[in-house]
């Protein structure tokens, strides 16, 4: 118990801690932008593929 209150009363690792929750939320905001990103993406390819299937015909 003594080494975990000595572990947060330190300074560097509370700035670990920060570091690690900061890249937490940056990759999950990337992920969850993808997402919806690809799903745009997505669409537009299928648009696209429409209209020239629709073009040859």
């Amino acid at each position: 118990m003594h080494l975990v209150l000595k572990f947060i009363a330190d300074r560097q690792a509370a700035t670990a801690i920060e570091y690690g929750l900061i890249a937490a939320i940056i990759g999950l905001a990337l992920i969850l932008g993808l997402g919806a990103f690809s799903d745009s993406l997505a669409a537009m390819f299928e648009t696209i593929s429409t209209t020239i299937n629709d073009s040859w015909k």
